[in-house]
């Protein structure tokens, strides 16, 4: 295994228990050198990260802190404004430019956890963003209010203790398809929660599933972890909150 190898397969959440060890500003602006490296649709770059080092108010906004914050965001501002410079038109405010910038920004930002962890820096990558009121989260921010969607942040740092242990992750025949899709058989999803079951592998959310009286560690996320799916598909809560702010955005055509 070279190098590269090993830094991946070493990756780990930190789960906001960072310490106050600070990340230094030429380790930063190497990480943010190396994320901005990452593939992207047409050579647009269609993201903006906002770096925060303000612990309180990562707090207030994603409800974690360690020593910097990257805030990844789908942004077609930039692009928009060149075109305008230049006297063109340009729009690509819509679902399938949001998707294609959402696959922009997220490269961008794994390949910042890398990066990180290629100096010995930990990450946790978080939606807590989502969680909070999107208008206060574009008022803290001062986001464009179209064009302009924060999709995920990185918070690096440095653990405050080590972890007890690495995730595990699933086997690679429970979600690596050749040549084409395959349905999951019986047999192989039997694999599957076993793999989950096994709590030296460390692939669930909480190891004390068997104490609280389930079967299954599936058993616990499907019931007191997503819970029961809608049945009436008509948007409330936080779904009716992004579909708005998506549509606001522009990224989202309601139905005519």
């Amino acid at each position: 295994m070279n190098e590269t190898l090993r830094t991946i397969h070493s990756l780990r959440t930190i789960h906001g228990d960072f310490s106050e060890r600070e990340v230094s500003d030429a380790d930063l602006t190497q990480i943010l050198e190396a994320s901005v490296r990452a593939a992207n649709a047409s050579g647009r770059q269609s993201y903006s990260i906002i770096v925060l080092d303000d612990r309180a108010k990562m707090k207030d906004l994603f409800s974690y802190q360690g020593s910097r914050a990257l805030i990844y965001c789908v942004d077609f501002t930039r692009i928009m404004a060149l075109a305008r410079h230049l006297g063109h038109e340009f729009d690509n405010d819509h679902i399938i430019g949001f998707i294609t910038g959402t696959m922009d920004t997220m490269l961008a930002a794994q390949t910042a956890v890398i990066a990180a962890k290629s100096l010995g820096i930990d990450s946790m990558v978080t939606n807590g963003l989502h969680r909070n009121s999107l208008d206060k989260v574009y008022e803290a921010l001062k986001l464009p209010p179209t064009s302009c969607f924060p999709l995920a942040t990185v918070v690096l740092g440095y653990p405050r203790q080590e972890p007890p242990y690495q995730k595990g992750r699933l086997d690679l025949d429970a979600v690596v398809h050749f040549g084409e899709y395959h349905r999951p058989t019986g047999a192989q999803l039997d694999r599957v929660v076993a793999q989950y079951d096994d709590v030296s592998r460390h692939i669930g959310l909480i190891p004390n599933w068997q104490e609280q009286g389930f079967r299954h560690y599936l058993d616990w996320f499907y019931t007191k972890w997503t819970g029961k799916p809608a049945t009436d598909r008509v948007a409330t809560g936080k779904v009716l909150e992004f579909q708005e702010r998506l549509a606001k955005s522009g990224f989202w055509w309601p139905e005519a």
